[in-house]
């Protein structure tokens, strides 16, 4: 094939590649969601989490958590809660009280921070014995 054929060739081919890429690139649309959807399953995310930051998850005492309200988060309404608990370090000694605030976007957790002085000084808190039962073997007393 001469270069002349060649270059022939690749201008077509090369046409409908970018015609290709510029399909896939307008086909797809980005589904929209909404932010403030109430959390459903917030708790076991939550405890998903703990399980996973904390130093020593299986021993928590005090547990305590907020249902989610939608609250102000800088400029935008966002569904919140807080959580506090007593964990227990690697030195096996316990922490004192920990609070966390949790963010939740779309309906599910986003972030698990601790939160700014009196953001969650309004929390109503009820008891969350789900966290002082985690545990890591299959069946759990």
């Amino acid at each position: 094939m001469g270069k002349k054929t060649a270059r022939l060739w690749l201008v077509p081919a090369l046409a409908v590649t970018l015609g290709l890429a510029l399909a896939a690139c307008g086909g797809g649309k980005t589904p929209i969601v909404d932010p403030n959807i109430a959390p459903t399953n917030f708790k076991q995310e939550i405890l998903d989490t703990l399980r996973r930051t904390l130093d020593d998850p299986t021993n928590v005492h005090d547990a305590f958590i907020s249902d989610p309200a939608l609250t102000q988060v800088g400029n935008e309404p966002r569904y919140t809660a807080c959580v506090r608990y007593n964990p227990r370090g690697l030195n096996r000694t316990y922490a004192g009280n920990t609070e966390r605030v949790a963010y939740f976007y779309g309906g599910h957790l986003n972030q698990l921070v601790e939160p700014s002085k009196g953001e969650c000084a309004k929390a109503v808190y009820k008891p969350f014995p789900e966290l002082e039962k985690i545990c890591f073997a299959t069946k759990c007393n």
